[in-house]
């Protein structure tokens, strides 16, 4: 049984949901940590990536009727998105591969920026495929 292009949609809004969820989590925690660029830039880095982690999965979930008259296609819009996520999964794999820093964590431990680095990639990953999926894959 293949999956509708509507299955392909909500399955890429999910993904994004949770690839936005860990994303957000981390960058949030960072922030607290001080690893940012300045306060002001942080508070407006971690809000807009908050806002993107509900506004992103509601326009790709289902067509809106608004969006996609006024502004692009749901096809359209997840390309740029998938767009958008390979460029990530290749900054965060050069971080994973040539990065020798260290961020604590809230249980005492220390993650090597590379073990970090590797589990967002995977996440990245994840998410890039199913978005792409839906933004490539046939239309019934």
């Amino acid at each position: 049984m293949t999956a509708t292009a509507d299955d392909r949609f909500r399955h890429a809004a999910r993904a994004y949901f949770v690839y936005g969820l860990v994303y957000a989590v981390g960058a949030t925690y960072l922030f607290r940590l001080g690893l940012g660029r300045g306060v002001t830039f942080g508070v407006v880095f971690v809000l807009v990536g908050w806002t993107l982690v509900v506004l992103i999965p509601f326009l790709l979930s289902r067509r809106r009727a608004m969006f996609e008259r006024w502004i692009l296609s749901r096809r359209d819009f997840a390309r740029i998105i998938a767009l958008l996520l390979a460029i990530r999964l290749y900054k965060v794999v050069h971080i994973a591969a040539t990065s020798n820093m260290a961020a604590p964590t809230p249980w005492s431990w220390v993650i090597p920026y590379w073990l970090g680095g590797t589990v967002f990639a995977i996440v990245t990953l994840v998410a890039l495929v199913l978005v792409a999926r839906a933004a490539w894959g046939s239309e019934e």
